[in-house]
């Protein structure tokens, strides 16, 4: 039997980070769906697939990122799925508020591929840990 492949969900208003954040989630061998919005966001949410990630900017047109994050968190079906925050906001409250709104990670625009690898591998390291797989190398 094959392995399943981890799900992603992208959701960032700028397309060529969009764009950046599928290609580095394609690498890591993630399925990848995109919204350039916060309703786009909660409309695949809403989808019976439970992504394996979402990547999830703050500043979007329509609801902010902080707003989705409370979405999943309140949704039993969703509120074990890994956050990581990718965001230009770069204070340590932008920090604060994600981790307090249940991010698991926060990485600050603008990235780079080591850096994400290393923090999407990190959630996973903490997944498998409590029995959930872990990601290539």
């Amino acid at each position: 039997m094959e392995p399943v492949r981890k799900s992603a969900i992208v959701v960032e208003d700028d397309p060529a980070i969009r764009k950046l954040l599928r290609k580095y989630l394609e690498k890591l061998d993630f399925d990848v769906r995109e919204a350039g919005n916060g309703r786009a966001a909660l409309s695949l949410l809403k989808e019976e697939q439970i992504p394996s990630l979402v990547c999830l900017d703050v500043m979007l047109p329509e609801l902010s990122g902080y707003e989705i994050l409370e979405y999943i968190r309140a949704t039993p079906r969703l509120k074990e799925v890994p956050i990581l925050i990718v965001s230009a906001r770069a204070l340590p409250t932008d920090r604060a508020l994600a981790e307090d709104l249940g991010a698991n990670a926060y990485l600050v625009k603008p990235i780079r591929w080591t850096t994400f690898a290393s923090s999407v591998k990190e959630l996973f390291k903490k997944e498998s840990a409590q029995g959930a797989g872990d990601l290539p190398d």
